[in-house]
């Protein structure tokens, strides 16, 4: 299977291990879009790309872009749209419905979700949508057995409209416990300062689903302490309380098993190592990877005739 693969240039986040882990499972063509390309794909496509070469045509581009431009990427043939902010499709911020609205216009085209219960609700909703998590990248995060010295800490932002649920949380819990919430450097110096903590507390309040953060700790052999996201959810991933991962869903909870495991150190690390041990064996990007390439492989909808839209909105005299 040939895939054209259109990811983003300018990007916080180090996902070139996701993108090796899709290449290492088809004949993938990855291309780097720059911000500019991305607002004009029409233009894009016209120069760079001769759709007929592919079986597959992923895209992992800003949301912001390709809801700006669905008239021309209606046209794609063959389109995958692998999407990692879905969740905001149902939580009160700027882009409340819009994901919805969006694919509305894009029917035939599959949604990899990083959400189980978000997949649930696209499909529910009619779409061709499909539940791959969120991983880490297993090249640059790793337990190192280092003795921990931070006991209860966050590592990330909180700045956006989407991460107040976190934040407010992480201010809680600031005022009953002596917790570190800081920001690092990708990579290296976010690697050693996960291997300092002990307990890594998850906040993603309201958000349906767990972010990277949630495997990157779990992978460097931190306790995670994660907002319960429910049931579906953490079975979709292996997620077992007390045992590869402590469940939280207010500060008092969160709190009473922070006690417990202060008092068994012995669990704490039975804990600590089962999660590690589970983001190893399925969340690394290599391991994604692959899954991406498995849910790209069965046959798409098939796409409407040209002009479709237009012959509809007549009929209905709108």
């Amino acid at each position: 299977m040939k895939v054209l693969f259109l990811v983003q240039k300018e990007q916080r986040a180090i996902l070139d291990r996701l993108y090796e882990g899709v290449a290492a499972h088809c004949e993938c063509d990855l291309r780097w879009l720059s911000s500019e390309e991305q607002r004009d794909l029409r233009g894009y496509f016209r120069r760079e790309v001769d759709v007929t070469r592919y079986d597959r045509i992923l895209f992992f581009l800003r949301f912001k872009q390709e809801i700006r431009q669905a008239s021309f990427i209606r046209t794609i043939p063959n389109l995958v749209i692998l999407e990692h902010d879905a969740y905001q499709n149902y939580i009160p911020c700027k882009y409340t419905g819009k994901f919805s609205a969006h694919y509305r216009k894009l029917p035939w085209a599959r949604v990899i979700s990083s959400g189980y219960m978000v997949s649930e609700r696209l499909r529910q909703e009619g779409f061709d949508a499909v539940f791959v998590p969120k991983g880490y990248d297993q090249s640059l995060l790793a337990d190192q057995g280092r003795e921990r010295d931070i006991e209860l800490a966050f590592v990330g932002s909180t700045n956006s409209v989407a991460y107040s649920g976190r934040k407010a949380l992480l201010d809680e819990l600031g005022q009953v416990e002596n917790l570190v919430v800081t920001r690092t450097k990708s990579g290296e110096e976010y690697c050693n300062t996960l291997n300092r903590i002990r307990f890594f507390v998850s906040a993603d309040v309201g958000m349906g689903e767990y972010m990277i953060k949630n495997f990157e700790a779990m992978a460097c052999g931190c306790v995670l302490l994660a907002f319960d996201q429910g049931a579906a959810e953490n079975h979709a991933l292996g997620l077992q309380d007390m045992h590869n991962v402590v469940f939280y869903s207010s500060i008092a909870q969160l709190q009473e098993k922070l006690a417990v495991l202060r008092a068994d150190p012995q669990l704490a690390s039975r804990i600590a190592i089962s999660g590690r041990n589970l983001a190893v064996s399925q969340f690394g990007f290599a391991a994604i990877g692959e899954r991406i390439v498995k849910v790209l492989r069965p046959a798409l909808r098939p796409a409407a005739a040209p002009g479709w839209l237009e012959r509809v909105r007549r009929a209905l005299g709108i």
